[in-house]
């Protein structure tokens, strides 16, 4: 009975990633331009010596769900929601570029625009840095405009322009850091045809009806494979109990 117990623990492992994965959704559903990740499940042949007779299910985070979220006006001069597919580009932790769709953007006291999970934000000459302003506004086409610390609020100035790319023809990835990656490295280039709107946010495209559905499926998927462990033990003691020798 050694195979079917080591593919029921397989699809328990499985299912335990997808569980997970709906969890983290079900917690962003109210995180400012998240993407639901998607679980997807494949069979994987054990290959070795005799015939392929055994298949293991192997359940993992393929992508994420790339249809746009809601958009509500905030007013707020530094919040941008982006248009289309369109990306913002920001430094990852580890330095390299990722790509958001996160537009809750602020300024550090030194200046810096970061995103509001604390990723800087990149212009077309690299992390973006507001000199002292009165005001602050960024335009339809991604460009930063500042009335600088005593000037004409006739005369805005453009310091830098968002690094905005689009991931068509490109395959990303998404990160445990949320962010998303090109595939085996790189970077996407800008699109100087983006645009977004200013004083607006999109929300999370997670659909909170869709995940409880799928957290039941899941749990249930979990509990038939208990059950199947359960069937393999009682097969097996009654394989044991005939092979015993008579007393």
């Amino acid at each position: 009975m050694d195979k079917m117990v080591h593919l029921s623990l397989r699809a328990m492992q499985g299912v335990m990633n997808r569980q997970t994965a709906i969890a983290n959704n079900m917690a962003n559903a109210d995180t400012t331009g998240f993407r639901a990740e998607i679980v997807s499940a494949q069979a994987q042949y054990v290959h070795g010596e005799g015939l392929q007779s055994r298949a293991t299910p192997n359940e993992y985070v393929l992508t994420a769900d790339l249809n746009p979220g809601a958009i509500k006006s905030t007013g707020r001069p530094l919040d941008i929601a982006l248009g289309g597919q369109s990306m913002l580009a920001v430094q990852a932790p580890g330095g390299d570029e990722g790509y958001t769709r996160r537009g809750d953007l602020m300024l550090t006291e030194s200046g810096l625009l970061t995103t509001g999970d604390g990723h800087p934000v990149l212009g077309e000459g690299g992390p973006l840095i507001v000199p002292p302003a009165d005001k602050v506004t960024i335009a339809e086409d991604g460009g930063v405009w500042i009335v600088p610390t005593g000037g004409d609020p006739n005369q805005p100035q453009q310091v830098d322009r968002l690094r905005v790319v689009n991931p068509n023809g490109s395959e990303i990835v998404k990160a445990e850091d949320t962010l998303f990656r090109v595939k085996n490295g790189g970077a996407l280039p800008s699109d100087p045809d983006a645009r977004l709107q200013s004083g607006a946010l999109e929300g999370s495209n997670v659909n909170m009806t869709q995940a409880l559905v799928d957290m039941i499926e899941t749990s249930r998927a979990y509990e038939a494979q208990v059950k199947l462990l359960s069937s393999a033990k009682e097969m097996d003691d009654g394989g044991a109990s005939v092979m015993q020798l008579p007393g």
